[in-house]
């Protein structure tokens, strides 16, 4: 089945924001933290280790302009959400892109 790109990256959008404030929420886990903390059940350890290669591809590269932009306190949080968006739309694209040549 064919998608076009417009839909891919909306689904890919929605599906990267689901999972990250899923996992943050169901987890309990820090957002600087990739792998499981101290304060986490066996399960919730568990599950953050195994989820931990996309939290690590989703969220990767923006921890340090994250961290830059905390240290200004009345950063609004749409910034930080429009930080997310654009680089997941970045990596949807290219992925769109990876997926329509392997296709070929």
């Amino acid at each position: 089945m064919r998608t076009s790109r417009t839909p891919f990256v909306i689904v890919f959008l929605v599906c990267a924001f689901a999972f990250v404030f899923g996992t943050n929420w169901i987890l309990d886990q820090p957002p600087e933290s990739f792998l499981g903390s101290e304060t986490q059940i066996a399960w919730q350890s568990t599950l953050s280790t195994i989820l931990s290669p996309i939290k690590i591809v989703l969220i990767g590269p923006l921890p340090p302009f994250i961290k830059f932009l905390h240290k200004d306190p009345d950063t609004p949080p749409p910034f930080f959400i429009a930080l997310f968006a654009s680089y997941w739309c970045a990596l949807a694209v290219l992925l769109h892109y990876s997926f329509t040549k392997l296709r070929r």
